[in-house]
């Protein structure tokens, strides 16, 4: 567990203090304990590797340590008993006393509790240390997901039982020998090389979260590609001829801005899509989680080619999959990609059909157009609201509170916009970190006009999505 580097911990519910075991965790990077319920002090987290923290809409209180000075206020925000000098906030001699005492009984009852939990899901899905794939069962393909407490993060497929099953090596094909009904992976584009189940088997892989479909793992394998491996929990009725046809549907697409599919594996409890790892990371992290050098890169040219590329491929994929209630479904900037060159590429695309969790699927991006909210009704128009979320947080550089779903906390993108409009005041809304490049703030201006036609709460108000691309390349650099 020492070796951990990110925790994902947001939107579970949890309570009781943060566990202080995670202060010891040495390498940690990035720290997800959001929309919890989470209560007591602030522990003193003094990681230098810590890059991100975000503690909002909790039960936190007290004075905020001073080690977490750095992060600036918007960690801390929905925590209304919280003080310190970072959210302007002074503390009362009272609070400060409270915090040199000692917990009561209790608090370490409710401590104990939440670190047993913790550690509890953690060992569930460790087996033993190992380094690579190694086993892969009949009944259940990812039995065990194992995070290794070395300096290398691995992961394995494993099961009930004790032989390992190697199958056969060819590339592409069945794994023969392997077990009934045990398939090799299904490639269905093999420009970045071809490679099988086996290949995975053998990779070390790295945890990289989880989303509202499933988990996500990199995988590097032995030929030096690096894949992206999610498992894709939510559509367990599906048979194998519908989801076959699905998957060779994404396997055909070819676009600049498209994150294209390399291979999948069907199994009826669970399926496994394989894509290319894109190392920069999410429009998401870059905007808001690294304030290093990339965020620094996120200039005006930049984000107008990132708008200019999501629009692209939106189109297309609305041309592909036109007949979709939403041809994306799910667009959010933790979804878009970036390359080295900042060349957008839009993920975790054209899976509504797929779905058939009722519950999950209400958690995708297109639920959250006012539409969908209120009469459950579900458009391509639904993929333009998302679009236009993307602009205005790209402009802005706030998180929208839309993709909360409680929608406490972050910044409600869509009726700022709307008033910066009708006051006539939409320069005030521009990022600072681009607002500086005064000869583009008329084109960045237009751009927010079409973010806010794009959130239009009436679908039929709305512009349609090859509209958008037609407004969006009106916007110049000056």
């Amino acid at each position: 567990m020492g070796s951990l580097k990110k925790v994902w911990l947001a939107n579970n519910k949890f309570s009781g203090l943060i566990p202080e075991s995670l202060v010891n965790l040495k390498s940690l990077m990035e720290l997800h304990l959001e929309n919890n319920a989470f209560s007591g002090r602030i522990p003193s987290f003094s990681q230098a590797s810590l890059t991100y923290v975000n503690l909002t809409n909790n039960k936190l209180e007290g004075e905020i340590p001073q080690s977490m000075s750095r992060f600036g206020v918007e960690p801390f925000k929905g925590n209304a008993e919280l003080c310190g000098q970072q959210i302007g906030k002074e503390c009362s001699k009272e609070t400060k006393k409270n915090e040199e005492a000692p917990m009561s009984k209790m608090k370490w009852i409710i401590l104990g509790i939440v670190v047993g939990l913790l550690l509890l899901t953690i060992l569930l899905r460790v087996k033993r240390k190992e380094d690579h794939f190694d086993k892969l069962g009949k009944e259940n393909l990812v039995e065990g997901l194992h995070v290794a407490t070395s300096s290398r993060k691995s992961m394995s497929i494993q099961r009930k039982g004790s032989e390992s099953l190697r199958g056969s090596s060819r590339r592409g094909g069945s794994m023969k020998g392997g077990g009934k009904g045990m398939e090799d992976l299904v490639l269905v584009n093999s420009e970045k090389g071809t490679f099988g189940l086996p290949d995975l088997m053998k990779a070390a892989a790295e945890v990289l979260g989880n989303g509202v479909l499933g988990s996500a793992f990199k995988a590097k394998m032995g030929n030096g590609l690096s894949v992206v491996v999610k498992r894709l929990r939510e559509m367990n009725k599906m048979n194998r001829d519908v989801f076959d046809a699905e998957m060779m549907k994404l396997g055909k697409l070819r676009h600049r801005n498209i994150l294209q599919l390399l291979a999948y594996h069907y199994r009826k409890e669970e399926k496994l899509i394989v894509s290319e790892y894109v190392p920069k990371g999410s429009l998401l992290y870059l905007l808001h989680g690294d304030r290093g050098l990339s965020h620094a890169d996120l200039n005006w040219p930049t984000r107008l080619k990132i708008v200019q590329g999501v629009a692209s491929g939106m189109c297309y994929l609305h041309l592909e999959f036109a007949s979709y209630a939403v041809p994306h479904g799910n667009l959010k900037s933790s979804n878009i990609l970036l390359n080295e060159n900042y060349e957008p590429l839009l993920s975790d695309y054209a899976f509504y059909p797929l779905i058939n969790n009722a519950e999950i699927v209400q958690s995708l991006s297109a639920y959250k157009a006012p539409e969908a909210i209120q009469h459950q009704h579900l458009s391509p128009k639904c993929d333009v609201y998302c679009l236009g979320i993307i602009i205005l947080e790209i402009l802005t550089g706030k998180f929208p509170l839309q993709y909360l779903d409680n929608q406490k906390g972050g910044t409600d993108v869509v009726q700022w916009a709307q008033s910066a409009i009708a006051d006539k005041r939409e320069s005030e809304l521009i990022d600072p970190d681009i607002a500086s490049a005064t000869d583009s703030i008329e084109q960045m201006v237009k751009l927010l006009h079409v973010g806010a036609a794009c959130t239009i709460s009436d679908p039929d108000m709305r512009i349609d999505m090859k509209e958008t691309l037609r407004r969006i390349d009106d916007v110049s650099l000056t």
